[in-house]
């Protein structure tokens, strides 16, 4: 497979992803903000700062905009051409990787993004308050839902469908771990909340933006709880957005593209990626809040920073080739070679 064709199926399948983490956080937090009262705007901003920090745009943000509040941010994180992270930045840049290898992915998946990209031209930041916010961060979530559907039912689960599950995988586990760390910048107002009634509502506000409400329910009986919280989006085997499986599946598949055995690794990548499972099947939850459970999952944000950088030096990037120097090096093993005795 070309290298530009992997970069374009890996790129396509993250900024879907991302778009949809967006639009979950998005959702859930203008919800969630309906439990609050007298919000004001030292109160407004402290709720909403988090969340543009979970999207890594806070110096774009105060660029544009002068304070944090929710037309502001949710308009920044939707529309806002600027910032990379919008999601109308990613369903653009979804839709222009998945132009420029039209002839490698079905008809099905091009039509899913081309009416994402269209129905969110159609809007504007006015019209979605008008008409209703909740059904619109719904309609993009459905979007990727559909695209992701299609993939898995359309296209061909060999080299290209590899890249695509490496980048779903990597983006969905860096949400994952950014939501999670989204709690203890901004939900908890007050030390008397915690166990409480509001605690409570919190955290399911958090297992809701990572659609993880009802599949926590069935693993845990009893009411919502930090420790299970974290356990469950963090350590969980089967749990598709946790951060345990969505590394196995990354793994699994970085090692489906390169054909090296899982016992082993053949690049960075996959040594990067073994490392971080190794340490998420041996640790606990005990473990990461002796380390500082904002300080884990930092330190799994930048581990994941690390392995997309590898995953592009390894199969995308490839260095401008000195013609000068080839020359002179084919001409010197000429050379070499004319001067060897026979």
């Amino acid at each position: 497979m070309l290298s530009r064709v992997a970069d374009s199926l890996y790129w396509m399948s993250r900024y879907i992803e991302r778009a949809e983490n967006i639009a979950r956080l998005l959702d859930v937090n203008l919800q969630l903000q309906l439990d609050f009262e007298e919000l004001d705007d030292k109160k407004l901003k402290a709720y909403w700062e988090p969340v543009i920090r979970a999207a890594g745009e806070e110096e774009l943000f105060y660029e544009i905009h002068e304070r944090a509040n929710s037309r502001s941010v949710t308009d920044f994180l939707t529309f806002e051409a600027r910032n990379k992270s919008s999601i109308m930045a990613c369903i653009m840049a979804a839709r222009e990787n998945a132009r420029m290898i039209r002839d490698q992915i079905s008809v099905e998946m091009w039509e899913c993004l081309n009416q994402a990209y269209l129905f969110l031209k159609s809007k504007n930041a006015l019209n979605v308050w008008e008409s209703g916010p909740y059904e619109f961060y719904k309609k993009i979530q459905d979007y990727s839902h559909l695209f992701l559907g299609l993939t898995d039912a359309t296209f061909s689960h060999s080299e290209g469908f590899y890249f695509m599950q490496v980048g779903k995988f990597l983006e969905r586990a860096d949400k994952t771990s950014r939501i999670l760390d989204f709690k203890y910048h901004v939900l908890l107002p007050s030390i008397e909340d915690v166990g409480g009634a509001v605690d409570a509502v919190q955290w399911s506000a958090i297992l809701r933006s990572c659609s993880a409400f009802e599949a926590y329910h069935r693993q845990f009986v009893s009411a919502v709880s930090r420790d299970k919280v974290h356990e469950f989006l963090i350590f969980d085997d089967h749990f598709p957005r946790s951060i345990k499986s969505c590394v196995l599946e990354l793994d699994r598949n970085l090692h489906a593209i390169s054909g090296c055995p899982l016992s082993k690794y053949s690049n960075q990548a996959e040594r990067l990626s073994g490392q971080i499972l190794s340490d998420l099947k041996y640790d606990s939850i005990e473990d990461a809040f002796s380390f500082g459970l904002h300080e884990y999952l930092g330190k799994l944000q930048n581990r994941f920073i690390a392995i997309g950088k590898a995953v592009y030096d390894t199969y995308m990037f490839h260095p401008r080739l000195d013609l000068a120097a080839e020359i002179a090096a084919q001409q010197q093993q000429q050379q070499q070679i004319c001067e060897k005795p026979f």
